[in-house]
């Protein structure tokens, strides 16, 4: 059942949408090229780029199709769950949070920022802020957002997106290390020994 923290989860989850893009262009510019090279995608690659999409299709419209769909709804377990108002406000907070990182790190990236992978067109490392303690702050804080809304609007679609989601970043960040190993070398390497893939404690200094 929608509930208003529901409702503001998925209003959070559409202007982040609204923020990716708009950064991404401001990137753009920033790189003075294309920074979507998921149109290159082939492979495990094409799946992580098409799982990505379907997993935020899934948690924006997957209730919302409910409710448009009554019938279809109805199949739907969860649907008709009371959903506790702790749990919604901590989906709500979680999803928030996760917006506001994923967003932040975004832009932080500038010139560097690249949405999928593809050769020759990496950009500088950035190791700075959120970088130091996550590889992946962006994965990072989507993830976070897409458990957010499942957690305030819980339903088979928005469930199943969170692991949709999960696995095509798991698929997509080892190609993106393979591609910044062979582009970058030892400066990524140097990288990775002293920040984790997705979250921890920088051991000591880059420098």
């Amino acid at each position: 059942m929608m509930t208003g923290m529901g409702n503001a989860a998925l209003v959070l989850l559409g202007a982040y949408l609204a923020l990716f893009f708009w950064g991404s262009a401001i990137n753009a510019r920033e790189a003075h090229r294309p920074v979507w090279l998921f149109r290159h995608a082939t492979g495990g690659d094409r799946l992580a780029a098409l799982g990505f999409r379907a997993a935020f299709a899934l948690a924006l419209l997957g209730s919302l199709a409910w409710r448009l769909m009554p019938s279809m709804g109805d199949l739907d377990p969860l649907r008709s769950f009371q959903n506790p108002v702790w749990i919604g406000l901590a989906g709500l907070f979680t999803a928030s949070l996760g917006a506001m990182l994923a967003f932040a790190a975004q832009m932080s990236m500038a010139a560097s920022w690249r949405i999928g992978v593809a050769e020759g067109a990496t950009g500088a490392l950035v190791t700075a802020g959120l970088f130091g303690f996550s590889r992946n702050p962006v994965f990072v804080g989507q993830l976070m957002l897409l458990l957010g809304t499942a957690l305030a609007v819980p339903s088979i679609p928005t469930i199943f997106g969170v692991l949709l989601f999960a696995g095509s970043a798991l698929v997509q960040v080892r190609s993106e290390e393979r591609e910044l190993r062979r582009t970058l070398g030892p400066a990524y390497d140097t990288y990775c020994q002293f920040v984790p893939r997705w979250i921890g404690i920088r051991e000591r200094s880059l420098q």
